[in-house]
């Protein structure tokens, strides 16, 4: 019955060690993570640049999935070439060991303050940056608290005999322990909880140091899996890239580090203690690694490029057709890749539409799935212009091409938010209709095609402004507003008539319609918002608000 206990508070210790790596890891990445990824997506440079980029942000956000995983979807938006790519993926995995490193001290102490600072900010402050950070500080306190009680729970087991027979026979087969730590890794999600772990052993010499550094093995290579599983596309090999190198550097560092264990470990116990020989280990690991690859990254780029070659697909509206990396050092050439990509938008959202209005009109459901498939693409394609925006070197941008660069951006996220609308709002009414078995009257069914039929032409011009900059077809598309808001409210005012009239039968496919109108007038203020008001804004013919001026 002990041993139960014993086993189910080491579980819960773990779990409590597991879960504080995890709050700190979300409590950065939602404080700083979307400008995280914009720094690192311009700071990639060149090999030098990325490989720092990759070990900074990972000692930032204390996580080399988490970094490996950005790194994949730059390069699956081909924003970051292969060999920076690899060269970040080293980074990262030097930057888990500076955490290990401080967490090799005993900081114990600083726990609770911790804990008390971080709840009180979270208490304290809305959502935002500042209880993210709370968050983290909870995180750091909880996990330096674990470490505190595993140390403890370790005392008392240095001379279990069902133990150390389980660590003896790991001890035996070291690929074996390899293998369990990778595992454990794997599943955990964190190659610092496993390591720091592993230190609480070493520490109470409940393991010897050879079977500490193969399970440090273990951990290295487990924390390359979850990129390779959660990253890269499945339709494209290319997209697998990244993360399938990064793990390629692993294992070899592994079959490195098995053959070298037997001189590894009287040079590591020479440099400090268990514990710290542990997170010695560990850095040594990742350097040697990092050395051996960074001069070989060209080869070893275009050996993956031969094993996974690309495969384009013609028919995927969702990959850019227009975007170039190599363009970015001519601003002028950017932009106009750029604006030709935003302008695709436009003819997605024009075939979305048209769908759309076969699911209302004619209570087709089968169209439903290609529409939202069509919204998808606009979402991930609005996504690759933002982040190749995001990239351009600012410095290098005229006044004029600044001015483009934000008119580009909005007509994009525009675009696409009308896109999301659609989505969330018209097609769930289109399904809702299928579902219930509903049937919008003759009357109804005629004012929505023209109110579709409308909204593709308002496309139309949009798409056309965001050309041409007419003044007089801007304030024309933005008049569009007030036409949606007056055929809401005579709708409205027709459905409380038949209300009044005491047709009830009719009142949930009444008040239906309405929810229908306002998501159309939802999807018409994205375009009028799109490209006319950021015409009329720059002529300074766009108020404040609504209100007028009052006495």
């Amino acid at each position: 019955m002990r041993e139960l206990q014993v086993l189910i508070t080491f579980g819960g210790f773990v779990a409590l060690l597991l879960w504080g790596v995890h709050m700190v890891q979300t409590g950065v990445q939602r404080a700083f993570g979307k400008a995280l990824g914009l720094w690192m997506s311009r700071a990639m440079g060149s090999t030098p640049r990325a490989f720092g980029t990759g070990l900074l942000i990972t000692a930032a956000i204390q996580s080399s999935t988490a970094t490996g995983l950005m790194i994949t979807g730059f390069a699956l938006d081909g924003l970051v070439p292969l060999v920076p790519g690899l060269a970040a993926m080293l980074g990262a995995n030097v930057g888990t060991t500076l955490i290990v490193q401080a967490l090799s001290f005993d900081l114990t102490a600083l726990a609770p303050g911790l804990v008390l600072v971080g709840v009180w900010m979270f208490r304290r402050y809305e959502p935002g940056r500042a209880r993210d950070l709370g968050r983290a500080l909870i995180g750091l306190g909880l996990l330096l608290l674990a470490l505190h009680e595993l140390v403890t729970l370790f005392e008392p087991l240095q001379n279990a005999p069902v133990l150390g027979s389980a660590l003896q026979a790991l001890a035996d087969a070291p690929v074996i322990a390899l293998a369990a730590s990778a595992a454990l890794t794997w599943a955990s999600h964190s190659s610092v909880a496993v390591v720091v772990l592993i230190m609480s052993l070493a520490h109470h010499d409940l393991i010897r140091p050879e079977l500490a550094y193969a399970l440090v093995l273990g951990a290295n290579l487990g924390t390359a899996i979850n990129p390779v599983l959660e990253g890269g596309g499945d339709s494209n090999p290319a997209s697998r890239r990244v993360p399938m190198g990064n793990l390629g550097t692993r294992v070899a560092g592994c079959l490195l580090g098995l053959a070298l264990m037997p001189w590894a470990a009287p040079i590591m116990t020479s440099l400090g203690d268990a514990a710290h020989s542990v997170a010695n280990f560990h850095l040594l690991f990742n350097l040697t690694v990092a050395a051996c690859f960074m001069p070989a990254l060209q080869p070893y780029a275009r050996l993956l490029k031969r094993l996974l070659p690309t495969r384009d697909d013609p028919h995927d509206p969702s990959r850019p057709q227009y975007l170039d990396a190599s363009s970015r050092e001519v601003p002028a050439v950017a932009l106009g890749q750029a604006a030709r990509e935003a302008l695709r938008l436009t003819d997605l959202l024009r075939e979305s539409l048209r769908l759309t209005a076969r699911a209302l009109l004619n209570e087709d459901a089968r169209v439903i799935g290609q529409a939202r498939y069509l919204n998808q693409a606009i979402s991930q394609l609005d996504r690759s212009v933002t982040a190749f925006l995001a990239t351009q070197d600012q410095e290098n941008l005229s006044a004029d091409d600044a001015q483009y660069l934000k008119a580009i951006l909005t007509f994009s996220m525009n675009i696409a938010h009308a896109a999301d609308v659609t989505g969330a709002g018209l097609l769930g009414h289109a399904g809702q209709l299928h579902k219930k078995h509903w049937a919008l009257d003759a009357e109804q069914k005629a004012e929505l095609a023209e109110v579709l039929e409308r909204l593709q032409r308002n496309l139309g011009q949009a798409a056309a402004l965001f050309v041409s900059n007419d003044r007089a077809t801007a304030r024309n598309l933005a008049f569009e507003k007030e036409h949606f808001r007056a055929l809401e409210a005579r709708a409205a005012e027709r459905h409380l008539d038949r209300i009044k009239t005491g047709r009830i039968d009719v009142a949930d496919v009444g008040a239906f319609y309405l929810e229908i109108l306002r998501d159309a007038g939802g999807v018409n203020a994205c375009l009028v918002n799109a490209a006319a008001y950021p015409i009329l804004d720059r002529y300074g013919e766009l108020r404040p608000n609504r209100l007028r001026e009052v006495e």
